[in-house]
């Protein structure tokens, strides 16, 4: 046993003794560059992007319409909320009608998507970038009035500002009262065209309800809808209707 144990300990100092040490060398020690106001500009680099920027500043800087009230997303029928959510209502019944397609029956869209207001004044086009700065495209969901019960029942648990156009959604308490689409109660068994975002279509802000639906893309990005909307009016008129009603709110925290 113990020449066993003598023979395995000189194979491991043999085989050691075979192996090329590597010195080293040397250590080079880089510097942390922070980048800050302090680091000094690339001359040639500003020189190229001046023309750029100047004619970005120029595109976010120019007038495409006009309101007369600060459009905000606060409250169950916000003014920018509703107006937002009939534009997308509208780019896609224009998109539908376009295509030889169905009637859109109504819009949903969520207030967390809205991540700015637009103060009184001239609205400016970088205000709508701000407004709206992600790359979400329009789709419209088609579903059944069975189905559409889930978007009601959504409502009813979350009691949340999620604008909406098209749509009469009314509870007392957290109870339901009152579930509309264009003005008529909901049919169990007739196909409605309900006009979101990809982003809310896929479950997004828990709206799983939408994925029992029939997804249909229209290739339209919202803020270049939101874009030429503005601009097609001077002056803004903001909607005046009431569309969500949670009476005897349990939450009342609104975004």
């Amino acid at each position: 046993m113990k020449l066993k144990f003598s023979l395995a300990v000189l194979a491991l100092l043999v085989i050691s003794g075979c192996r090329t040490v590597r010195p080293v060398t040397a250590v080079h020690i880089q510097e942390n560059i922070s980048i800050n106001a302090n680091l000094p500009e690339d001359p040639e680099f500003v020189k190229v992007i001046v023309p750029y920027k100047k004619e970005l500043e120029s595109k976010m800087n120019t007038k495409i319409s006009y309101t007369s009230v600060d459009l905000t997303k606060q409250g169950d029928n916000s003014n920018l909320g509703n107006l937002l959510a009939d534009f997308t209502l509208q780019g896609a019944e224009e998109w539908a009608k376009k295509n030889g397609k169905y009637s859109v029956d109504a819009a949903v869209i969520n207030v967390g998507g809205i991540r700015s207001m637009i103060g009184k004044g001239d609205i400016l086009t970088r205000h709508i970038y701000e407004v709206m700065p992600f790359e979400n495209e329009i789709v419209i969901v088609k579903m059944s009035g069975k189905q559409l019960q889930g978007l009601y029942d959504y409502y009813i648990a979350t009691q949340k500002n999620n604008p909406v156009a098209g749509l009469r959604i009314e509870t007392d308490a957290g109870k339901p009262v009152k579930f509309q689409i264009g003005g008529k109660p909901v049919v169990l068994n007739q196909k409605y065209y309900i006009a979101t975002s990809d982003y809310l279509s896929t479950g997004g802000d828990q709206m799983d309800f939408f994925k029992s639906g029939e997804i249909i893309s229209t290739g339209i990005k919202m803020r270049d809808l939101f874009l030429e909307k503005f601009a097609a009016v001077p002056q803004i008129q903001v909607p005046s209707d009431i569309r969500l009603i949670f009476k005897n709110k349990p939450n009342k925290s609104n975004e």
